[in-house]
């Protein structure tokens, strides 16, 4: 019986996923484009997730693997360096134009690269120093993607770089619109599917994280990594994993997301961008896979909706007040509600928070040796019938 009711509430759940954006581009694409930048979100704070919901090292530099994968397909995929290169102009002349296929495990596995490198000088760092850290790694990905276009013209600087391609798969051109007969599905539509795809499939490896020896041992050291440590678990090459692992999903939505919008400049990963993906991770819940999600999702669309809201009360106010200015002030508000009712988060993990303190162990079978008289103390480290002394590593 349950089976069959999980069953039903998965598949209106999958009829709904589908049909969204497809009811969506009826009221305008505009919608549409929310909940695309909704679901790379949701792929971001799943790798910040591992980080910091797994793992407990606060990363407030992520946002540096989100411009890395963003960057690395937008060179791949346009025409800045062999526009500024005569050699790869020579090898490449109608330039790179990398097929997806590739571009998803290179963004992939150079993420997964520098998210090592930052995590190695880092390991023994813990709490407040590893936020410093991690938010020096961010501020200088930002400062190179806007100074490496002197003496060679790299990144193009600040100006950033336009006319990237979009994704094509099989020859299908996401930057179309796809028309099925006499119905049209929109180019942000045909993105939606995509990036549904890859969010599904990040939600199902971080499942399986979770639940396995791996995620076993980085929730080890969130509680406590000195017992980690002592239980014989490799504090630094779990580290390192958990940080490789989270950035390499920062670097597949960052690519996604320079095809998506056909232009990266260094403003789109400013400090903010990291604060806001931390935020949806502690919002939602932390560590719990569908908190993260209604996390991402909610702070993601927070700012478009209170769009509506903005605009007539600067209109009242005959232009005094600032409509974005305004819309800040309302997702402060509402990040600080949600954290004084909720201080676990939305969502939280049934799990997360538990102690050992509101657990009692089972009652003492009548007449056995450890059956004891109410009343009498009884320390759970001493053992009946022998004389009381201090406990000791020592025999």
């Amino acid at each position: 019986m349950k089976n069959s009711k999980n069953l039903i509430v998965f598949l209106i759940a999958a009829v709904a996923l589908l049909a969204l954006p497809l009811v969506l581009q009826t009221q305008g694409n505009a919608w549409v484009r929310i909940v695309d930048i909704a679901l790379l979100y949701v792929l971001l704070a799943l790798g910040l997730n591992i980080v910091v919901g797994y793992a407990g090292l606060l990363d407030l530099g992520y946002v540096a693997f989100f411009a890395i994968g963003a960057y690395l397909y937008a060179l791949l995929g346009s025409s800045q360096l062999t526009d500024n290169f005569a050699a790869l102009k020579a090898m490449f002349p109608n330039g790179f134009h990398t097929s997806l296929i590739l571009v998803i495990p290179a963004a992939l596995a150079l993420a997964g690269l520098l998210g090592v490198l930052l995590g190695a000088p880092t390991l023994k760092l813990r709490g407040d120093y590893l936020a410093i850290v991690t938010l020096g790694f961010g501020e200088i990905i930002r400062v190179f993607m806007n100074t490496l276009d002197h003496p060679y013209n790299i990144t193009n600087g600040p100006k950033g770089i336009t006319a990237i391609d979009s994704i094509k798969i099989f020859g299908l051109d996401l930057g179309r619109p796809f028309k099925l007969g006499d119905y049209t599905i929109s180019s942000v539509s045909m993105y939606y599917y995509l990036f549904l795809v890859l969010v599904i499939f990040s939600v199902i490896i971080s499942h399986r994280l979770q639940n396995s020896r791996v995620g076993r041992g980085w929730m080890a050291i969130r509680e406590d990594e000195i017992a980690a440590k002592a239980m014989g678990i490799n504090t630094r090459n779990m580290k390192l994993l958990a940080f490789g692992m989270g950035a390499s999903f920062g670097g597949v939505s960052g690519a996604m997301f320079a095809a998506f919008q056909g232009f990266v400049s260094p403003e789109s990963f400013s400090l903010m961008e990291s604060v806001m993906i931390v935020a949806m991770v502690v919002l939602g819940g932390v560590g719990h896979l569908p908190g993260v999600i209604l996390g991402a999702v909610l702070l993601a669309a927070l700012p478009e909706v209170l769009r509506y809201v903005a605009g007539p009360l600067q209109s009242m106010t005959d232009g005094r007040l600032d409509a974005s200015i305004l819309r800040q002030l309302f997702i402060a508000l509402a990040m600080i509600l949600i954290m004084l009712t909720r201080p676990r988060g939305l969502w939280p993990s049934p799990e997360h928070g538990k102690s050992l303190k509101g657990r009692r162990a089972p009652d003492p079978n009548p007449g056995s040796a450890q059956a004891v008289e109410p009343g009498v103390d009884n320390p759970a480290d001493e053992v009946p019938g022998t004389a009381n002394r201090p406990m000791s590593i020592n025999p």
